[in-house]
């Protein structure tokens, strides 16, 4: 398994069966999409879904409901190529098992409604890798990636570190990476460097960097 980090929370999975994209927002550059086999996305957060990326595309797409709704409103030509999954669905997507996990976004404020979010685990050749969207919903399951994300108005830096903590993979990607600075995230780094246990690593990468 191939795992490509792009802009915020996109990252690109190379499966033994093809390629699936996850959550190209607006902060993620279009190319992310090309050769795409298949689209996940989590939540109707533009960070997360942008319709013209996926009109650049023309790779079935895998979605809550929500943003299903949303894409008939914005994009019915995408909405289309849409299937909607639901918590605890199990699906083979591009050659990859697929399992849809939590349905809630992560508390934003008491005042704001809560929002629709499902993470995905993807397994292909014997390795997993986890995308929990905008959520701190642990997968229920041991996997060997987390995608983990380090910065949102949802956030703080104690609740990243206990998420990686709880989940438990050896090795955890940094995403949803635009809302800090470069010191920002160097400061994340390091509290994950000084605060995980051993046996779990925490990386960063730059967008087109592969981990």
């Amino acid at each position: 398994m191939r795992i490509t980090k792009f802009g915020h929370a996109c990252v690109r999975v190379q499966g033994e069966g093809g390629v699936i994209v996850l959550d190209p927002g607006v902060f993620t550059d279009p190319a992310a999409l090309e050769g795409a086999d298949a689209v996940l996305i989590t939540h109707e957060h533009p960070d997360h879904v942008h319709p013209d990326h996926l009109r650049g595309s023309d790779a079935p797409i895998w979605t809550i409901a929500a943003v299903h709704r949303l894409l008939r409103e914005q994009a019915p030509d995408v909405a289309d190529r849409v299937s909607v999954v639901r918590p605890g669905d199990r699906l083979e997507v591009a050659g990859t098992a697929v399992e849809v996990v939590g349905e809630k976004h992560a508390v934003i404020h008491p005042d704001y409604d809560r929002f629709d979010n499902s993470g995905y685990v993807l397994e292909s050749g014997g390795a997993s890798v986890y995308h929990p969207g905008d959520a701190l919903t642990p997968p229920g399951r041991a996997v060997d990636v987390l995608l983990a994300p380090v910065s949102a108005p949802w956030l703080k830096v104690s609740e990243a570190i206990d998420f990686v903590r709880e989940v438990g993979a050896p090795r955890s990607l940094g995403i949803h990476d635009r809302v800090y600075s470069d010191i920002g995230l160097d400061m994340v780094a390091t509290h994950m460097a000084n605060l995980l246990p051993k046996g779990q690593a925490f990386e960063r990468r730059e967008p087109g960097q592969d981990l």
